[in-house]
């Protein structure tokens, strides 16, 4: 069920002395099953782009198609929302019903599916996000940070998308949350074989998490391809106010003073290895 965007734009308040172009003809495909980070400077159209993914705005011109349909042609935005899960930033602030389970269950409740299919749809989705059933019973507002960020996590996977986008998951989360909620993450996605796009401003995150990397600059894509591949202009992406992992930079610093290391490592475990594997040596 791959994503294809095609000459995608989006303008907001047109015509008006607040018109905004938050999207400039952009096109891409994300594939199936692939894990694409989405990073970019505050305001470089982002949250603009994943909104269209699952119809809660409109184009100005162009199409967003899935799975070869375009997502407007026929408007079922409840199904196509089942297809395409989107989780915002703080998502357990949207957590209200009176327990864990009940609000897992609430997405699945108005699909219109049995007692039995709910509880099942229920059960592996705080499964898959390691809430404990000593937890389902509890109000959802007695968890901690990380676990609320997770059980929400869990109503939109109970939905069972295919395609599940993230925004900032991490947003507000201690160091122990932040962890745990992106190793949930990796591990979701290849079990439930899902497509993930996970917007985030750390490279760190994504560089480690994703095997593809969108890059958004003033409402248009800068670039696109493997974590290697972006972060190689490390300079021009501190130019569009990004900073590159701390273990790419080490090397370009390295490389500047004349230490010849490859260019195209980005994780602080690389890193390491590829220093002590003799990379520093005359």
């Amino acid at each position: 069920m791959p994503i294809e965007i095609k000459n995608l734009t989006h303008i907001y308040n047109p015509g008006s002395t607040f018109e905004k172009v938050a999207l400039d003809d952009i096109s891409l495909t994300i594939a199936d099953y692939s894990f694409t980070g989405l990073i970019g400077h505050t305001g470089s159209g982002k949250s603009t782009l994943i909104q269209h993914l699952n119809g809660l705005i409109k184009p100005t011109s162009g199409q967003v198609q899935i799975d070869g349909a375009d997502i407007h042609a026929k408007a079922d935005y409840k199904r196509l929302r089942q297809t395409v899960g989107l989780v915002f930033q703080y998502p357990e602030h949207q957590l209200f019903e009176l327990t864990v389970y009940d609000d897992v269950a609430f997405g699945p409740k108005n699909m219109g599916l049995s007692k039995d299919e709910i509880d099942m749809r229920v059960r592996g989705a705080l499964e898959a996000v390691a809430i404990p059933e000593e937890l389902h019973g509890k109000s959802p507002f007695e968890l901690s940070g990380g676990q609320k960020r997770r059980a929400a996590i869990a109503g939109v996977l109970a939905m069972q998308p295919k395609i599940l986008i993230l925004d900032e998951p991490t947003a507000g989360l201690d160091p122990r949350g932040r962890d745990e909620i992106l190793e949930r993450i990796r591990q979701m996605h290849g079990q439930l074989k899902l497509t993930v796009i996970l917007v985030s401003h750390s490279m760190e995150d994504v560089s480690r998490l994703a095997d593809t990397l969108i890059v958004m600059n003033n409402a248009r894509i800068a670039y696109t391809g493997s974590p290697s591949e972006i972060f190689i202009h490390s300079e021009k992406l501190e130019g569009m106010g990004l900073a590159a992992p701390q273990a790419s930079m080490l090397m370009h610093r390295l490389r500047e003073t004349g230490i010849d290391v490859p260019l195209d490592v980005f994780t602080v475990k690389d890193a390491v290895d590829t220093l002590f594997k003799g990379c520093l040596s005359p």
